[in-house]
């Protein structure tokens, strides 16, 4: 290997072009020229002595040792983002950016007015909001502050527990008129169901409480909770939401809401080294208080 250090930025631009296949797409991602991705490409290779990629007819492959340098880069690269939100935050009062992960609805539906809330009070205040289901590592500080749908286990993390949001199936008046309001859950299987595609925890817990719900059933299928959202208030058929949602939106029913109900614990965490941190401080609190209203806000069935 090479005794020169490979510049970080050289494993930005790795991400990428694993992430896109090319040089060029890499190089719009990233707001860089196609030579210019490829001179860090030759960098990195050189500085470690090991070929990333090699020419295919649709682009560049990626090497056995690329996929294996894919997790170390990738944690560079959270470690340097992370470094520019503490640096942006020094300085008089509340100031710098703040990077949040959330669920898609959480992050859509919820958030967009606690965080203008908390903009208002924190004009200095910057906010990245990441719309994931997935749980990022906050240990590595892919995010600063992460809002859960289920009990972090991760050592070394500061977490609130803010309570539980109310899932329930709904549908727009319209398709009610059209098709009839079911009355059990039994007649719910005759009706046009909207649902996921692929199954997580969750979903298998939904499904072994409620046996009327299996992905064959559905008429509509999305991973995205936000296009299962969208067909609902499009009329297409029934399904799951947030009550909470559901409630800000006269023409969405609740359906059968005694026999179906489930409770999705909500929690705020953030790495413990952040404690002391102002920008997170002030977000955590913000974000604590506004969830724990939208959930109050939730009629009761």
């Amino acid at each position: 290997m090479a005794e020169n250090e490979p510049n970080w930025e050289w494993y930005r631009t790795f991400l990428h072009v694993l992430e896109t296949g090319s040089l060029s797409a890499a190089g719009r991602a990233m707001g860089l020229t196609q030579p210019t991705v490829g001179r860090h490409i030759d960098s990195l290779e050189g500085a470690l002595g090991l070929k990333l990629f090699t020419r295919s007819f649709d682009g560049f492959a990626a090497t056995d040792a690329a996929h294996e340098l894919k997790p170390y880069a990738a944690g560079i690269s959270a470690t340097a983002a992370a470094l520019r939100r503490v640096a942006s935050s020094h300085g008089s009062g509340v100031r710098g950016m703040v990077r949040i992960t959330a669920s898609e609805v959480v992050g859509v539906e919820v958030l967009p007015p606690i965080l203008t809330a908390l903009r208002e009070e924190y004009p200095e205040l910057s906010v990245e909001l990441v719309l994931s289901n997935k749980a990022d590592d906050l240990l590595h500080r892919e995010a600063d502050i992460a809002v859960r749908m289920f009990t972090p286990e991760q050592e070394a993390l500061v977490v609130k527990r803010i309570g539980a949001i109310e899932i329930g199936l709904h549908a727009h008046e319209r398709y009610l008129a059209a098709h009839g309001v079911p009355k059990s859950l039994k007649e719910v299987t005759r009706h046009t169901l909207v649902g996921f595609d692929r199954e997580t925890a969750f979903l298998r817990r939904m499904a072994n409480e409620h046996k009327v719900f299996s992905r064959d059933s559905f008429a509509f299928r999305a991973d995205s909770d936000l296009a299962q959202l969208a067909a609902i208030r499009a009329g297409f058929g029934i399904g799951v939401c947030q009550s909470g949602i559901a409630a800000r939106d006269k023409r969405l029913v609740r359906v059968l809401p005694r026999q179906f109900s489930l409770k999705l614990d909500t929690w705020i965490a953030m790495h413990e080294d952040l404690k002391g941190s102002a920008r997170c401080a002030v977000t955590f609190a913000a974000l604590a208080k506004g969830l724990q209203a939208y959930i109050k806000s939730t009629p009761s069935v």
